[in-house]
């Protein structure tokens, strides 16, 4: 993988991580706020994508060693 291609990802990364934590604040807030609960959950589905991509794309920057 090229170092511009890396720091890309890398780049990426950061900034989904930024948008995981804010959406976690941001669903923390709305339970002691008391939303409603569908909107909670839309929230969290949410956030689950983004760690789903994060989770993608940190295994794209560290490849798997077979042993």
């Amino acid at each position: 993988m090229a170092d511009q291609e890396q720091a890309d990802i890398r780049l990426l990364v950061a900034r989904l991580r930024q948008e995981h934590e804010d959406y976690d604040a941001a669903i923390n807030a709305m339970i002691e706020v008391g939303c409603e609960a569908l909107r909670i959950q839309r929230m969290k589905k949410k956030k689950l994508v983004i760690k789903d991509k994060l989770s993608k794309l940190e295994d794209q920057i560290v490849p798997d060693i077979i042993a």
